[in-house]
């Protein structure tokens, strides 16, 4: 019997990176894909079968659906849409094409991907879709607004497709880590110099926190868990007979959800003003 297969997207490192190793050694056969070929060819070296996907490119998409379907002569048991980054920045300190740009990385390069793979789920009779959100798409945060509006359009569209899919045997599934270990705030650099002109903002002086926490070396945020727990959740969420629709992940995420259950709206964001 063939292993099962899953695409995983964004494992260069952190949690996709943990993801592809920890599922290989369950016995899946990984497809651990990455933006960069140099990325790739270190996972092959590791014993992992990599090729490379970029959400921002639709030819790289469709090249990477193409070598699924020639590795696996047309079957795909899950996908895992992981790879994202974030443009720190004040709301209206962020250009329209800082937004167009996150957006095409963060969420409308999962749903062109989910889209060419949901054939492949339908004529086998079944799959997995698991997407990973974030516990900023369950609420907002200062100075991460293009970050929390591509993960609350992604909650909404999984949450949509779910319904959709309901009796096709696939089922799509929201991951929703907070602090994890990985390179998400160094990644976010390059974005941030290139769109945020925060020296003649109205809010330059109110910059500075942010700043100190992009460049400066820290130890683990409060709360932080390894990319490992993540990896624990995707298992469960990819071999459970019956898979829950949303997987909180850190005491932060679990806390969020708790709070936008209970609090009106202005208290809610007096409590995350407040850290």
């Amino acid at each position: 019997m063939s292993p099962r297969s899953v695409l995983i997207t964004g494992c260069s490192s952190g949690i996709g990176y943990d993801a592809a190793h920890g599922l290989a050694a369950r016995g899946w056969r990984v497809f651990a894909t990455c933006r960069a070929e140099a990325d790739c060819a270190r996972l092959r070296a590791e014993g992992l079968e990599s090729f490379t996907l970029d959400y921002d490119d639709e030819s790289s998409i469709a090249a990477a659906v193409q070598e699924v379907i020639t590795r696996t002569g047309g079957t795909l048991d899950a996908l895992f849409n992981n790879g994202a980054y974030a443009c720190p920045g004040a709301v209206e300190d962020l250009p329209r094409a800082a937004l167009r740009a996150i957006f095409e990385t963060n969420l409308f390069g999962y749903h062109d991907l989910t889209r060419r793979l949901i054939p492949l789920m339908r004529a086998q009779g079944h799959g997995r879709i698991v997407n990973c959100s974030s516990v900023l798409g369950l609420v907002g945060a200062k100075w991460r607004g293009a970050y929390v509006a591509t993960k609350f359009a992604m909650e909404g569209m999984t949450d949509v497709l779910r319904i959709e899919m309901a009796g096709t045997g696939i089922l799509p599934i929201l991951i929703e880590p907070g602090p994890i270990t990985s390179d998400i705030r160094a990644k976010a650099i390059p974005h941030f110099e290139r769109w945020i002109d925060w020296k003649n903002s109205a809010r330059r002086e109110e910059y500075a926190p942010l700043i100190e926490r992009l460049y400066t070396a820290r130890g683990p945020d409060r709360f932080e868990l390894p990319a490992s727990a993540v990896t624990a959740k995707l298992i469960h969420a990819l071999e459970s007979r019956r898979p829950r629709a949303r997987y909180y992940v850190t005491t932060p995420t679990y806390f969020a959800g708790f709070l936008r259950r209970l609090l009106p709206t202005r208290l809610l964001d007096w409590v995350i003003a407040r850290g």
